[in-house]
């Protein structure tokens, strides 16, 4: 079906070449017609359901088809310009989406709700996208007598109002007028320190409750946190919800990875493609050919089929998998090992003792720092949680732990030289941000140099957003800030009025003093 909608020319195709070898195609789900005689949309899993639907889906689903059209052209325009040489041949949207009259079709057919913020006016009908008639829908308006919540957007843009002052006053306010009111964080983590930093603004430390009702049983004028996922809160006439995002902004709420063990990184056979070089940690490095199933005391056993110099084979049972590691090169050209041979145990032993040297110079350096003495830099805790309340994120496991572990250094009273890694977005200015924090309130400078123009851009930007309102004064020093700026800076930051300086390699200049 593939050759004959785009021609038998496949030298270079990717996804023919790969599908052709039995292996699996990043992205081949763009091609599922063509593995498939019918393809399934959610309604036909709906059952007889009714639908309870968003206020903007159908400006979502507009908006999702209309993406799906303007990549399905430039993908097209891209392959019929040079049609022997693209990479991708894309098939019709229709082939794989609903088209909007099908959209329509299907979810006019079926028993919907439609939430809206706005009150129902006389005579609503319902939404034309529909595409039913109110007679078919015998549709009816319910008003639930809810009205949006207070935004404390305008205090966060004042740096000479405190919004956690703001959010403790109102909710003061609200109880008194008889309101059970209801404080809603994203997770346990904020919730407890949201309790913290209203109490430090004379909000009487709240009971934490589970959930809605755990909260109205405490009765009128009750004030408590809860753990619900809500953007913006709402106000009836008995009750008052105020959630996180009202106080501190848009919260951008990932989910949380879970921790695998080092053991288990290749727990999935799945994860290995036959082809794949494969590290032993007894006989080296040999290829991942495939699943065999042995007979051995007359007993099937999966083993993991590998290849190694010479022709030899060793076949690894299953659940021995945690002894094999993914050989770390993209070069399928390397020298396999041999099985028994001794160039893998020499390479052993030369790295181990390379290790050992390493090893001992690294404790004669962490002896040496044992020794010195540094300025015990502890963060204020009602400050330090108001700063780390305005992350969008909640900490993930080893963030938090590399969070806790600078901190602990910067308070033990000694030397720190620690080095953080993670990926791109896996939260390592944060970090630094808390770091620089803890650094800054005590009247030290920090320096946090970059090794891009556009990255010390970025970080600047950051770090101002997050130190806005708090007495921390931020410089910058790269080639693209101007002459008057960069020596007014300099200036500055020897005298001791510039706190945290971000740039690139230009801090390490001769001209740039800091004070402290």
């Amino acid at each position: 079906a593939y050759t004959t909608r785009f021609g038998g020319e496949t030298r270079g195709d990717a996804l023919y070449e790969t599908i052709s070898e039995g292996r699996r195609h990043p992205g081949a789900e763009h091609w599922l017609p063509l593995f498939y005689d019918k393809l399934d949309t959610l309604f036909d899993y709906f059952g007889n359901a009714p639908l309870l639907l968003d206020p903007q889906v159908d400006d979502a689903a507009s908006e999702r088809l209309a993406q799906i059209a303007d990549y399905y052209e430039a993908r097209k325009s891209a392959y019929d310009v040079d049609l022997a040489r693209s990479n991708y041949k894309p098939l019709e949207p229709r082939e794989l989406y609903l088209t909007a009259e099908e959209w329509r079709t299907r979810l006019g057919a079926r028993a919907q709700a439609r939430f809206s913020p706005f009150a129902p006016a006389e005579g609503d009908s319902p939404s034309p996208a529909t595409g039913v008639s109110s007679d078919a829908q015998r549709s009816a308006s319910l008003d639930f007598s809810a009205r949006p919540g207070r935004d404390f957007a305008p205090e966060r843009n004042q740096p000479e109002i405190n919004v956690f002052q703001a959010a403790a006053d109102h909710i003061k306010a609200l109880a008194a007028q008889g309101k059970s009111v209801v404080v809603a964080a994203w997770s346990e983590g904020s919730r407890e320190r949201l309790g913290h930093v209203l109490a430090e603004h004379g909000l009487p430390a709240p009971p934490l409750v589970t959930g809605l009702p755990g909260a109205l049983a405490l009765g009128k004028s009750a004030v408590s946190l809860a753990v619900l996922g809500i953007e913006h809160g709402f106000e009836t006439e008995s009750l008052a919800v105020i959630g996180e995002q009202d106080i501190l902004g848009d919260r951008l709420v990932r989910r949380r990875k879970k921790h695998k063990r080092a053991e288990n990184l290749l727990g999935e056979i799945a994860a290995l493609s036959a082809g794949d070089l494969v590290v032993h940690v007894d006989h080296g490095i040999g290829r991942f050919i495939g699943l065999e199933s042995i007979t051995a005391a007359g007993a099937p056993h999966d083993c993991l089929e590998i290849h190694y110099a010479g022709g030899d084979k060793l076949y690894l049972p299953v659940e021995n998998i945690e002894l094999l590691t993914r050989y770390g090169s993209e070069d399928t050209e390397v020298a396999l090992d041999r099985l028994g041979g001794a160039g893998w145990q020499g390479r052993k032993a030369r790295m181990k003792n390379r290790i050992r040297e390493m090893a001992k110079g690294l404790i004669a350096i962490a002896a040496q720092r044992m020794l010195k003495q540094a300025p015990k830099l502890a963060a204020p805790e009602g400050l330090y949680d108001e700063f780390c309340a305005r992350f969008p994120y909640d900490e993930t496991e080893d963030q938090a732990g590399a969070i806790d572990a600078v901190l602990d250094d910067l308070a033990s009273g000694r030397p720190m030289d620690r080095l953080v890694c993670g990926d791109v977005g896996f939260g390592k200015t944060e970090v630094a941000l808390r770091a620089a924090f803890c650094t800054a309130i005590n009247g030290k400078q920090v320096a946090v140099v970059a090794p891009t123009t556009l990255l010390a851009r970025q970080h600047y930007k950051n770090f101002t957003q997050r130190f806005e309102g708090l007495p921390i004064r931020i410089g910058r020093l790269s080639r693209m800030v101007g002459a008057a700026e960069a020596r007014d800076t300099k200036r500055e930051l020897g005298e001791g009025s510039v706190d945290i300086l971000i740039g690139t390699h230009a801090i390490l200049g001769k001209g740039v003093v800091f004070k402290d």
